[in-house]
């Protein structure tokens, strides 16, 4: 079976069952900046690394706010994102005034699923190629959710989207006990380190990284440039001592094992200077 013949269309079935046009769009989610996003029971935390085109452009953002009690991270089709957040925007809007009140974070994304459902069984209609981090706190406390081209979407404790995210997802699942209980300064310090092992090279710097924050007791606030560049600080000054860290354990690993080898080496030694001297076991008697 060619794919060809089944990727012309967004409604088109293949024989295996798959929408090859929706995969296509959630593989350039794949292609966009990591965006990283983890929760304590208090906060949310949302870090992206942020692309310039050369070195004469400036960064794009990949962190808008909704409205004062959520915000959003994408990664995949900037443009795409545009026009999701204008239509959350929108959303936050009308509820406040309907309903004056915030909008449930849960009920926008459900919306936002469904919208992205409807572009996968239009014919006239193509899949958004962006996926969305939505951190928002309402009523019952923080929350994070994930969503996707395809329409499904799923809340997280931790979650990274993004090129190269497997490796920030790792360094998530590593540290995920400590989530729950740990302050905001601590949280977004796990962010960015979990956004730096995405980093093929160079380094993170406040001018390619941005965070944003949301908790019950506060707005959502997006840092950029000198307002994060504590943070990248303090990260570059806990690096040196988490190697000195590594290197003393390594040596405590490697001293048992020398000792061992400088016994069994001293034993050899002595057996072989006995048997100089004439002190070894007695020769076997012959029959």
């Amino acid at each position: 079976m060619f794919r060809n013949q089944y990727d012309t269309d967004v409604t088109t079935w293949s024989p295996q069952g798959r929408l090859f046009q929706v995969e296509y769009a959630m593989e350039a989610v794949k292609q966009g900046s990591c965006a990283v996003g983890l929760k304590s029971d208090t906060h949310v935390v949302l870090a992206t690394l942020k692309r310039s085109q050369s070195e004469l452009s400036s960064f794009q953002r990949k962190v808008f706010k909704i409205d004062d009690h959520m915000g959003i991270a994408i990664a995949g089709l900037t443009g795409d994102g545009r026009s999701l957040c204008k239509y959350m925007r929108n959303e936050c809007i009308n509820h406040r005034y309907v309903y004056e009140s915030s909008m449930p974070v849960g009920r926008l994304v459900r919306q936002i699923a469904d919208k992205s459902q409807v572009c996968t069984q239009r014919s006239w209609k193509r899949p958004y190629g962006v996926g969305l981090l939505v951190a928002g706190v309402d009523p019952r406390g923080p929350h994070l959710f994930s969503s996707c081209p395809s329409g499904n979407y799923y809340e997280y404790k931790a979650i990274a989207i993004g090129a190269r995210s497997q490796a920030a997802k790792t360094y998530l699942e590593k540290h995920l006990e400590s989530f729950p209980s740990a302050t905001l300064d601590e949280l977004v310090q796990h962010g960015l380190r979990a956004l730096q092992s995405s980093l093929s090279e160079g380094e993170l710097t406040d001018a390619n990284s941005s965070v944003a924050v949301v908790g019950k007791d506060l707005s959502f606030t997006i840092l950029e440039d000198e307002a994060v560049q504590p943070y990248i600080t303090a990260l570059k000054e806990d690096e040196p001592m988490q190697t000195e860290g590594a290197a003393a354990a390594e040596e405590q690993r490697e001293a048992p094992a020398e000792g061992a080898a400088a016994a069994e080496g001293g034993g050899q030694a002595a057996y072989e200077a006995a048997l100089r001297e004439g002190e070894g076991p007695a020769p076997m008697e012959a029959d």
